[in-house]
């Protein structure tokens, strides 16, 4: 099939998008293993960002070639490489949230006895908690392969004469519950990112109404650093809130591969991930000081006898 010029302007933009998201992921998993190698030790925050750097080039990838696939070669079964991408795109969900409760933790000034438990909690058991997403995770493998199954059997069904009737309350039945499977797998950890970054948000504002009572002028680098996080964890829910709804409505509206506006979709979606992962390398020191570090080149030894000027 040959693409008319809207759609090829939208899979421009997309692949575009797709291999700027590819490079972002490979930096940041580039970046934390050197800094792992080197210093034997990640902080929670970067063991959660290498484990999404890593889901996230996974899932890109994908992305790719589910669509261009589909689209090019509808009659091939790409099953697999939805399952794929249902398990990583899951699993980044876990992963945010993850990130968001640990933020939340770390950053948030409130003193309750329970919050403190929490933090302490929280910070020893990340390797756990990193696990268990991806025992999570796993289960959406299991119930996508049931249902690829299942419907693949349906397809062969359809196609003998006198079985149209029979197998179509089946396969709406199918759809409608893949729907509600996929939006309840995604929706849980979202409300958990929801509630924490809304918690940071929160605490952040209240402790910086706190230093704008004081006038001294010790005060005004601090009140500069929360006004500043501040506004980061408002991007930070805004974009992956608009990614979440983006995934939703996806589900819910199916469509069709030969459609422009479905890559028109696709760029929509995956706008919002690149400046998601924008923030995210902005947002984590040991990143910047990387890349920092990396965009110099290594810092040359001075020969024996020289001075500075």
């Amino acid at each position: 099939m040959i693409p008319n010029q809207l759609t090829v302007f939208f899979m421009i933009i997309y692949l575009l998008e797709s291999l700027t998201i590819i490079v972002q992921s490979s930096l940041i998993v580039a970046v934390l293993s050197r800094e792992w190698v080197q210093v034997k030790r990640l902080s929670p925050v970067d063991m959660i960002l290498i484990s999404l750097g890593v889901c996230r080039f996974c899932l890109q990838w994908s992305s790719v070639l589910f669509n261009f696939c589909s689209y090019f070669n509808p009659d091939d079964e790409l099953w697999y490489i939805g399952v794929i991408w249902e398990f990583t795109n899951t699993l980044t969900f876990w992963l945010t949230s993850l990130l968001a409760v640990v933020y939340c933790v770390k950053v948030s000034s409130f003193t309750y006895a329970i919050f403190l438990w929490l933090r302490w909690r929280i910070l020893r058991l990340i390797p756990r908690l990193l696990l268990g997403s991806l025992m999570i995770s796993c289960v959406t493998i299991i119930v996508s392969t049931i249902r690829h199954y299942i419907k693949s059997q349906l397809t062969s069904m359809m196609q003998l004469p006198g079985n149209n009737t029979e197998t179509e309350p089946l396969k709406t039945f199918l759809e409608k519950y893949y729907i509600r499977q996929h939006l309840t797998i995604l929706f849980i950890p979202f409300l958990l990112f929801l509630t924490a970054t809304i918690l940071l948000i929160a605490s952040l504002s209240q402790h910086l109404r706190q230093i704008r009572h004081h006038n001294a002028g010790h005060s005004k680098s601090s009140m500069k650093a929360h006004a500043t996080a501040l506004k980061f964890f408002a991007f930070f829910l805004i974009f992956f809130t608009s990614y979440f709804l983006t995934i939703i409505i996806s589900t819910k509206y199916i469509l069709a591969y030969k459609s422009s506006w479905f890559w028109a979709w696709e760029t929509v979606i995956y706008a919002t991930v690149s400046i998601h992962l924008t923030s995210l390398m902005l947002s984590s020191s040991t990143l910047k000081k990387g890349l920092k570090v990396s965009c110099n080149g290594p810092k040359l030894p001075e020969a024996p006898g020289t001075t500075r000027p």
